[in-house]
């Protein structure tokens, strides 16, 4: 069995990715950015914000590939300015509290668009 799950996002297409992949009982959720329900960046500026809005996204991936945050086993955190990890380990936290899935996070040099502070990763195996 293998689902896609796509966010609507225009660059699905054209990049040639989805959102989300279930494959049996594994699910992994693509890097997933800070894009506004409208459109554009959320929370410019804010990095528990943006980190807020990328596991909003990733979780309703998850939701539709048939997994929840319980079902997640690992995330990768990637930050364009590290110092600022604690803002989006404190989200974390709130986010995984009593799942505590394996976590890295790394910085880079940047995104797509130049407005991202985070990005996100998960992975999960339903039922685990």
């Amino acid at each position: 069995m293998r689902k896609l799950v796509s966010s609507g996002s225009p660059l699905e297409p054209v990049i040639g990715f989805s959102r989300a992949v279930r494959a049996g009982p594994y699910v992994v959720v693509a890097g997933t950015a800070p894009i506004a329900p409208g459109g554009g960046t959320a929370c410019p500026g804010d990095v528990a914000g943006q980190t807020r809005r990328c596991f909003e996204i990733a979780e309703a991936a998850l939701i539709e590939a048939g997994a929840s945050r319980k079902d997640v086993i690992r995330t990768r955190m990637m930050l364009t300015d590290i110092t600022r990890w604690r803002e989006a380990a404190d989200v974390h936290g709130e986010w995984f509290v009593g799942v505590r899935p394996a976590c890295t996070f790394v910085e880079v040099k940047g995104f797509i668009d130049p407005a991202w502070l985070v990005e996100i990763e998960i992975d999960a195996v339903v039922g685990a």
